[in-house]
């Protein structure tokens, strides 16, 4: 599905039988095939991301996006282009990590300060954090106007940018993160019940959340740095994962990923066929969505703990 028609048929010719032109099986292969999957990788990832940061923070509020892990990882990135002329897939990504570990510290920093680690302290926090950093990305580009035709589209969320050298980095670090994410869900199941009862499990508290912290930051930032900032994907996924499907992180993690795949692939396929002359942004299509629900969930856990 996209701005340009094909049908089945031409499609299997082009893939198959060599009939058709090259470069509509080149469309086919990098505008079709390699995006979906790419974009399956990226939403598995930020549901992941996003169901590790709500574990490990006790806080059903907690995504990438909203801790300013996105727009930490954005920004370094922007850096990168703007002063280190950064070109390759493995330059992208290491920034990408080191400015999402900084926005985490900052986000975590300024909780612990104040002394009141609550969903909406966090969500402030992490509110601003990232506007700080979109600041400094706005300022950036005013500098080096140069580097604006290279990140502006990256820089709403755009899955269009993907090629094999960036997929080839990404599978193993998805699949090392996944698996990461699997082994600490036991552990994050006994530190839901309180750390007291986790301890007498014989559950590594600092190991596990230390653990899970990094899976879920390389996982948000090879996606952040791949694709840009696509928000509330981890909030979307593990909330729906966890009204369908219990709280068990055994469950929830996995599920995540399938159901942040389905969620980003699904508002890819909106964006381009919303125009028949040009596509949105995925990045756009999941804030639209995801920002009322973020609203409805905020709302809802202030009367909870009213």
């Amino acid at each position: 599905m996209g701005v340009k028609d094909i049908t089945f048929g031409n499609a299997i010719s082009a893939l198959f039988t060599h009939k058709m032109k090259s470069s509509l099986a080149n469309s086919i292969i990098h505008k079709r095939i390699l995006r979906t999957f790419f974009a399956c990788l990226c939403g598995g990832a930020l549901g992941i991301s996003g169901s590790l940061m709500q574990a490990v923070t006790r806080n059903p509020l907690a995504d990438p996006s909203i801790l300013g892990i996105n727009t930490g990882a954005s920004f370094f990135v922007v850096c990168g282009l703007a002063f280190l002329h950064i070109s390759t897939v493995s330059q992208y990504i290491g920034l990408a990590f080191v400015g999402a570990l900084v926005a985490a510290g900052l986000v975590f920093g300024i909780v612990a300060i104040g002394h009141q680690v609550n969903p909406l302290t966090l969500i402030l926090s992490g509110t601003a954090v990232s506007i700080m950093f979109s600041s400094l990305v706005t300022t950036v580009t005013l500098v080096r106007q140069d580097a604006i035709d290279q990140f502006r589209f990256w820089q709403v969320g755009s899955l269009g940018t993907v090629t094999s050298q960036g997929m080839t980095f990404f599978i193993p670090i998805f699949v090392i993160g996944f698996l990461v994410a699997v082994c600490c869900a036991p552990g994050l199941n006994a530190l839901m019940l309180g750390n007291e009862v986790a301890k007498n499990l014989g559950v590594n508290a600092t190991i596990i959340n230390i653990c899970a912290c990094i899976a879920g930051i390389i996982l948000c930032a090879t996606a952040t740095a791949l694709a840009g900032p696509i928000a509330f994907i981890g909030l979307l996924a593990t909330h729906c994962t966890r009204l369908l499907f219990g709280a068990d992180l055994r469950k929830v993690i996995p599920l995540s990923a399938l159901t942040g795949a389905l969620f980003l692939t699904s508002a890819d396929v909106i964006g381009r066929l919303v125009s028949d002359s040009t596509e949105i942004n995925v990045g756009i299509i999941t804030s639209l969505v995801g920002a009322p629900v973020l609203i409805y969930l905020a709302r809802r856990t202030k009367v909870q703990a009213a």
